[in-house]
């Protein structure tokens, strides 16, 4: 597994950090987690209203840019992809290394979406 690839073109721009601008770049690139979304933007929004703090809903912004980051870009998804997929190798260096890639690759979409 590498840890840096070439991530090619990327899909779509990079959304702002709006419920409104994260679901139309999700419906874009993963339409098919358009649930998950709402769902976790419905409890983030309660947890919101329950601990009177924006804190959840600032999280789950965070989150989704995240995620949404790593869909748009082709290398990153597929890095993504390649070290969930080894996380439970038999082999556990091959396991080891996945963890740490898919640690990488969080950590790259993360400091993006936080730009």
């Amino acid at each position: 597994m590498s840890t840096r690839s070439d991530d090619g073109p990327e899909l779509i721009p990079r959304p702002q950090h709006t419920p409104d601008a994260l679901r139309a770049a999700l419906a874009a690139v993963a339409p098919g987690r358009l649930e998950e979304i709402q769902a976790q933007k419905d409890e983030a929004f309660a947890k919101a209203v329950e601990w009177q703090s924006l804190s959840p809903v600032q999280s789950w912004l965070l989150t989704w840019a995240r995620n949404i980051e790593i869909a748009r870009r082709p290398g990153l998804a597929a890095r993504y992809s390649q070290a969930k997929n080894h996380l439970e190798h038999e082999d556990p260096v091959t396991a080891r290394e996945a963890l740490r890639e898919l640690s990488s690759v969080l950590d790259e979409a993360m400091k993006t979406a936080r730009e």
